[in-house]
C-alpha cells in the first residue's frame, strides 16, 4: 500500500485501516515511501515486534536502503514500513539496467515519478525476497498493491519468484485519465483506441507499459467498480477478477439524531461568509436560500464542472422565468494557481465584521437603557432609547456598505485569469452576481481550512452546512465525494459514469428518493445529459425546507451501505479466497497446481532512448509455458511476427471456469478437515463460493 497523501486512492487506505486492522491484527502492514515531513507529524516511530521483519530490515539498512517502521497515527495505528527512496537513488541506473533485463521496459530519466516508483519498488521486491527467506514456509505472505506507481514491486517479485500471493488494483487507467482530460468520446470509443498509439503520443507509454505488466502478472486483478471494470479490460486487456467497492469509516462521521442541528449550525457560518461577500448587494433572503457545492481536484472535463456551469445557466433563466424568490449560492472548492486573496472579497469580510462590533455596541447601550426604564416602572420612550450619536454610527456603517461593483466571482486573484475554465465559462454564460440573478456563483480556488480568513470551515463542516453536492463527473472510477455527502446526510448529484453512481444504481431502488440523484452522461448527449441535471436542480429548488429535511434522514440512512464494515468484507475476503486458490492448489491438488510465469528473455519491451518513446512495441512480460491444457489466448501483432499473451498467467485463461470451481472445492474440502478454525471466521470459504457462483465461474 502507499503511505502517500494524494486523494482518493490515500481516502481508501486510511478509512479501510481500522477494519483491516481489527481483522488482520499485528500481521497487517502498510509500505509505502517515506517523506520527513509527513513522517514527523503522522507517524510513531518504533521498534518491528516481528524478529522476521526486524532482520529484513538490518538486511536493507546494512546495505545502504533505509527503512523505518512506526505506527501511522490514525484510527486502527498499522504499522507501516517506511523505504527511503533519496538515500537508495545511487542504485537507479543498476536497477534501470535489471529492470530492463527482466521485462524489457526502459524509464526516460526526465520522468521522475517513473524512476522513483522503479526505486520503490525495487526495494520492496528486495523486501520480500528477504522477508520470505526469513519466513521459510510459515506464515505466508499477501502482497496487494495499489496503482502504477507500486506495479515495479509487482513485477520484481514474480519475477524473482518470491513464494507470495499477489494483488494489484487499479483505482483508474494511467491512460483513461489522460485520454479524458483530452475531451475525447471516450467511453463510445474504447474499442476503437490504438492503445500503443494513443500511450505514445502522450508521452507515457513506458508508464502503460508498468501499468499493464503489472496486472498481468499479479495472481488477482481488481478494481473498484464495475465502469472501471471495463475501461481496464479494454485498456489493460486483462477482466478483473474482483469489482471490490470503495467505502468510508462511517462512524468517523455519524452523528446519529444530531447531523440535522449540524447542519443548521454549520449552514449559519457558510451565511456569514455570504454576507460578507454579498455585502451592498444582499438583496435576497438568507433564509431562502440554498448552498449547492462542488469539490475536488481541477480536472475542468472529468469532474463535470463545464455541464455544471452551463446547467446553472438553464437555473438561473428558469428561477427568473417562474419568478421565485428561491436564492442558489454555488461553491466551487476546487484548488487553482492563486497569489493571494482577493482584496475585495477581504474588505467585504472587513464590512461585515465592523457592521458587527456597530450593532452589538448599540445593542449594549439600548439594552442598558431599557433595563433602567423598566427598572423605574417606565415604558421607555423609544425616541429617546437612542441618541443621535448612536444614529450618526448606525448610518455610517450603512454608507461603509454601499458597493459600485458586483460581487467577486473569485475569492483569490488568480494568476491565469483570462484562460482559467471556470472563469472563461462563467464570462460565456454571464453569471456575474448581478441583482437579477437567482443564482450567485463563488470560486474558491483553494482547499478548506479552518484557519482560512475568509472561510473559517473544513472541509467536513462545510458539505454539512451545504444544502446539495453536484458531482456530474465524465470521469470518476469511484468518486468518494458524494459517498461523502451521503454518510453526512447531504443530497448529492452523480453520474452513471462514476463507480458510486453505479453502485447507488445497482442497490438503491430508487436513488433520487434517497436524496443521490444520477445523470445519464453514459446514453445521452451531452446538452441531454446537462437538461436532466438542470431538472434535478429546478426540482430541488421547489422543495419545501421540510421536504428538505425529511430527504436528509433519507440519505443519511444509506450510510450503512457505504461502511467499510461491510464493504472491507469483499476486500478481505477476496484475500483469503485468492490466497488459499494459490496454496492449496499446489498441496491439495497438485495437478491443479497453478505455475509461475517464467520471464522470457526474449520478450519485446521498450527502451527508452532519452526523451523518445517507442509506441510500437509491447512491454507486458511473457508469462511463460502453460500447462498441456491451459494455452493462453495469443493473437499476432499486426506488423510484426510476434504472438503475445491477450490476457492474464495461465491459469487465469482459458480454463478459469474449470480450474476455480476446482479450487473452489479444494478449499471447503481441506479447510474443513484440516483448518476447521478459519471456517468459523464469518464462513468465508461459503461465502466467496456463492460470490463465484453469482459470477458464473463456477456450476
Amino acid at each position: 500500500n502507499s503511505f502517500n497523501e494524494f486523494g482518493g486512492i490515500y481516502t481508501v487506505i486510511q478509512t479501510k485501516s481500522k477494519i483491516t486492522v481489527d481483522e488482520w491484527g499485528e500481521n497487517y502492514f502498510l509500505m509505502g515511501p517515506y517523506y520527513e515531513h509527513n513522517c514527523k507529524t503522522q507517524v510513531e516511530v518504533c521498534e518491528a515486534p516481528n524478529p522476521a521483519i526486524k532482520k529484513t530490515m538490518d538486511c536493507l539498512s546494512s546495505s545502504g536502503c533505509q527503512v523505518r517502521f512506526g505506527r501511522w497515527l490514525i484510527e486502527g495505528c498499522p504499522y507501516v514500513i517506511l523505504f527511503d527512496i533519496g538515500a537508495a537513488a545511487w542504485n537507479l541506473d543498476r536497477w534501470k539496467g535489471e529492470f530492463w533485463d527482466t521485462c524489457g521496459i526502459g524509464l526516460p530519466f526526465h520522468d521522475r515519478e517513473a524512476n522513483d516508483a522503479l526505486i520503490f519498488g525495487s526495494m520492496v521486491a528486495w523486501f520480500f525476497k528477504e522477508l520470505t527467506d526469513q519466513l521459510q514456509d510459515m506464515p505466508n505472505v499477501i502482497a496487494h498493491f495499489h496503482e502504477w506507481q507500486a506495479g515495479a514491486g509487482l513485477i520484481l517479485c514474480r519475477s524473482r519468484k518470491v513464494p507470495m500471493a499477489t494483488i494489484f488494483t487499479t483505482h483508474a487507467t494511467l491512460l483513461g485519465r489522460y485520454l479524458c482530460a483530452g475531451n475525447v468520446d471516450f467511453y463510445n470509443n474504447l474499442d476503437k483506441f490504438n492503445i500503443d498509439k494513443e500511450a505514445g503520443d502522450r508521452q507515457i507509454y513506458h508508464r502503460y507499459c508498468l501499468e499493464r505488466a503489472a496486472v498481468h502478472c499479479s495472481h488477482v486483478f481488481s478494481t473498484v467498480s464495475q465502469i472501471t471494470a471495463v475501461e481496464a479490460d479494454h485498456i489493460l486487456h486483462r477482466k478483473p477478477d474482483v469489482v471490490t467497492p470503495n467505502g468510508l469509516n462511517v462512524k468517523k462521521f455519524s452523528a446519529m439524531h444530531e447531523f440535522q442541528n449540524l447542519h443548521s449550525t454549520n449552514k449559519a457560518k457558510i451565511q456569514e461568509f455570504v454576507r460578507g461577500h454579498f455585502y451592498g448587494h444582499l438583496d435576497f433572503n438568507l433564509e431562502k436560500t440554498l448552498y449547492f457545492f462542488i469539490a475536488g481536484r481541477y480536472e475542468f472535463s472529468n469532474k463535470g464542472a463545464d455541464i455544471f456551469l452551463e446547467s446553472l445557466s438553464r437555473l438561473n433563466y428558469l428561477l427568473r422565468v417562474h419568478k421565485s424568490d428561491m436564492t442558489v449560492v454555488v461553491f466551487f472548492i476546487m484548488p487553482a494557481k492563486t497569489n493571494n486573496f482577493n482584496v475585495e472579497t477581504l474588505k467585504g469580510q472587513a464590512v461585515r465584521k465592523q457592521l458587527w462590533d456597530t450593532a452589538h455596541s448599540v445593542k449594549e447601550k439600548f439594552g442598558k437603557r431599557l433595563y433602567e426604564s423598566l427598572l423605574k416602572g417606565e415604558i421607555p420612550d423609544m425616541n429617546k432609547i437612542l441618541d443621535r450619536d448612536d444614529f450618526t454610527i448606525m448610518k455610517r456603517a450603512i454608507y461603509a456598505t454601499q458597493r459600485h461593483s458586483l460581487p467577486p466571482v473569485t475569492t483569490h486573484n488568480m494568476l491565469e485569469d483570462s484562460t482559467d475554465p471556470i472563469l472563461s465559462n462563467v464570462r460565456r454564460i454571464g453569471l456575474f452576481n448581478a441583482r437579477t440573478d437567482r443564482v450567485k456563483i463563488v470560486f474558491h480556488p483553494e482547499f478548506l481550512s479552518s484557519t482560512s480568513p475568509l472561510l473559517p470551515m473544513d472541509y467536513e463542516e462545510f458539505v454539512r452546512g451545504c444544502h446539495l453536492g453536484v458531482f456530474p463527473s465524465y470521469y470518476e472510477p469511484w468518486g468518494y465525494t458524494p459517498g461523502e455527502c451521503t454518510v453526512m446526510g447531504i443530497p448529492s448529484v452523480t453520474t452513471n459514469l462514476s463507480g458510486f453512481g453505479c453502485f447507488v444504481e445497482e442497490h438503491v431502488s430508487d436513488p433520487a428518493a434517497y436524496g443521490i440523484y444520477i445523470v445519464d452522461r453514459r446514453f445521452r448527449a451531452a446538452d441531454e445529459s446537462c437538461n436532466q441535471l438542470t431538472h434535478f436542480m429546478f426540482a430541488f429548488c421547489q422543495q419545501t425546507r421540510r421536504q428538505r429535511i425529511i430527504q436528509r434522514n433519507r440519505t443519511e440512512r444509506l450510510s450503512d451501505l457505504l461502511d467499510w464494515k461491510y464493504l472491507g468484507r469483499v476486500s478481505t475476503d477476496m484475500n483469503f479466497f485468492f490466497f488459499y486458490t494459490h496454496t492449496l492448489s499446489e498441496t491439495a491438488c497438485p495437478k491443479w497446481g497453478c505455475p509461475e510465469p517464467e520471464p522470457n528473455p526474449a520478450t519485446h519491451g521498450t527502451r527508452l532512448e532519452g526523451e523518445g518513446t517507442h509506441p510500437g512495441r509491447d512491454a507486458t512480460p511473457s508469462q511463460g509455458t502453460p500447462q498441456a491444457g491451459l494455452e493462453p489466448q495469443t493473437h499476432q501483432r499486426a506488423g510484426t511476427g510476434q504472438t503475445r499473451c491477450a490476457t492474464a498467467p495461465p491459469h487465469y485463461q482459458s480454463k478459469e471456469k474449470q480450474l476455480i470451481n476446482v479450487c473452489c472445492l479444494c478449499i471447503i474440502k481441506v479447510i474443513g478437515k484440516t483448518q476447521s478454525e478459519v471456517l468459523s471466521r464469518k464462513g468465508r470459504s461459503g461465502g466467496w463460493l456463492w460470490y463465484m457462483l453469482r459470477r458464473g465461474h463456477a456450476e
